[in-house]
């Protein structure tokens, strides 16, 4: 019998037997937790967390820091699924409102992870990218039908990895010949999802979590408010409605707002009677202090310290002899960094309208939220990043193997003959121009814009996707 048919008849099976392990006996309607932990859709994810969560928390064990920090944070996300999974088979299927108060707990996890993500760049933002994206994958347990706005839970949690595997790519350039620790975790945290999590969703659970409908109510709807609870009573409406007397009362009291200027006007009286007279001297133009001169005093006071930024003082310095921190510089054309190494990095943040050169080989170099920066380079052995940026220009003089624009809305590149060959990647970046030397030494360089519209067909079952292309007519 075919392999694949096998395992959709035990998948049958084992539904049957959640739905009908609560009136075993005449019993309670609901599973026990003992019943519902021996159940085998969560023996089988037991198994799962301690194969494959198990190898990534080896892994990060050995690197520590914040790489153990956001493992931790995995580990607990996995547990809370598990205890979702139990819930799920002592519960019926909730509303709306209900199932967000299900998910709540692994929100609250999601949500942990991705704070570490957040503010100053760490060394190891990769790393805490790529746990903190792939955590939407546990996501698939909200799957209630075609109509809830997710893919089926297969392809979501496919989808969620696609996501986390670009930075989870950037760890494995990173480290390929530097730790073998990284690479290992890296690769781990990769199976942890495909093949590890997808196999078994599509195992126990391809169209979703499977409810009791026999079980409780995990959370009730709200009932409709009554009581003291209940909203207040409209207004009531002017009292003439109600009595027989005449609403003279109502009539005489000042109109307000618009119906007061209604009022004014329709009276018969000169509308401008109750004006102030502008006088000569009260004129703009007849101003002494009016000359519509704007003060140097001010402007100058405005622009007397433009390297100085509202984020903290600028820096240029060396940290712990590996790194180079070039923090808000405002202004500055003729930063230089001439003191390096190939095992040193370069890392600069919250620049605006300035210009650095860095002379000689580095391992890798970073550019995070900066506007109006130009950085020239000689070679790099790892990569040149672009990251949150606005406006930028970046020159490689020398050799780069990978050039990576992410979430970048404007950025200039020139190549020179060497780096010809580095491998640009791009994500939800825009206005992207390489430019390259032309054939011949003295000739002028060409203008490569690189796509950021695209076109996905569906041809033989998989999806195939070209850059789109404007011709003019």
């Amino acid at each position: 019998m075919d392999e694949k048919l096998v395992q959709r008849l035990e998948a049958a099976v084992t539904r049957l037997e959640a739905v009908t392990v609560g009136f075993r006996g005449g019993g309670g309607p609901t599973e026990s937790g003992a019943e519902a932990a021996s159940d085998p859709a969560i023996v089988a994810y037991d198994d799962l967390t301690a194969e494959f969560v198990g190898r990534v928390s080896a892994a990060a064990g050995k690197i520590g820091g914040k790489v153990l920090e956001v493992t931790k944070i995995l580990e607990e996300a996995f547990s809370v699924q598990k205890e979702l999974l139990v819930k799920v088979k002592q519960s019926q299927k909730p509303n709306l409102a209900g199932l967000a108060e299900f998910l709540k707990p692994l929100n609250e996890v999601i949500m942990k992870a991705n704070s570490l993500t957040e503010g100053r760049r760490s060394d190891f933002f990769n790393h805490l990218k790529t746990a903190a994206d792939s955590l939407g994958a546990l996501g698939w347990i909200g799957y209630t039908g075609k109509d809830c706005g997710m893919s089926l839970p297969i392809a979501h949690v496919e989808e969620s990895w696609q996501m986390a595997e670009f930075y989870n790519n950037k760890i494995l350039v990173e480290y390929k010949t530097k730790d073998p620790n990284h690479v290992e975790w890296a690769k781990a945290l990769k199976e942890l999802y495909v093949p590890g999590l997808r196999d078994y969703v599509k195992r126990f659970y391809p169209l979703g979590p499977v409810w009791n409908p026999a079980g409780k109510t995990t959370v009730s709807t709200p009932p409709k408010a009554s009581g003291p609870s209940s909203p207040a009573p409209p207004r009531a409406p002017p009292a003439s409605l109600f009595s027989s007397e005449p609403s003279q009362a109502s009539s005489s009291r000042p109109k307000e707002g618009m119906a007061a200027v209604f009022q004014e006007i329709s009276s018969g009286k000169p509308v401008t009677s109750g004006l102030k007279k502008v006088t000569d001297d009260m004129k703009t133009k007849n101003r002494a202090d009016r000359t519509g001169v704007v003060g140097s005093s001010k402007k100058e006071s405005r622009v007397s310290s433009p390297s100085f930024s509202k984020a903290g003082p600028p820096k240029l310095e060396l940290q712990i002899g590996r790194k180079w921190v070039v923090e808000n510089q405002i202004g500055k054309k003729n930063l230089v960094i001439d003191d390096c190494d190939a095992k040193q990095s370069v890392y600069i943040f919250g620049c605006q309208d300035s210009v650095l050169k860095v002379q000689g080989k580095v391992n890798n170099i970073t550019i995070d939220k900066c506007t109006k920066m130009g950085v020239v380079f000689s070679d790099v052995v790892a990569a040149c990043e672009v990251v949150n940026c606005n406006s930028v220009e970046v020159q490689c003089q020398g050799s780069a193997p990978t050039i990576s624009v992410d979430n970048t809305a404007g950025c200039q590149l020139y190549l020179s003959k060497d780096a010809l060959g580095a491998s640009i990647t791009t994500a939800k970046s825009s206005e992207i121009n390489v430019m390259v030397p032309g054939a011949e030494s003295d000739g002028d360089w060409g203008e490569h814009a690189l796509p950021q519209q695209y076109i996905h067909i569906l041809k033989d079952g998989q999806f195939v996707t070209t850059p789109v292309s404007h011709s003019g007519g």
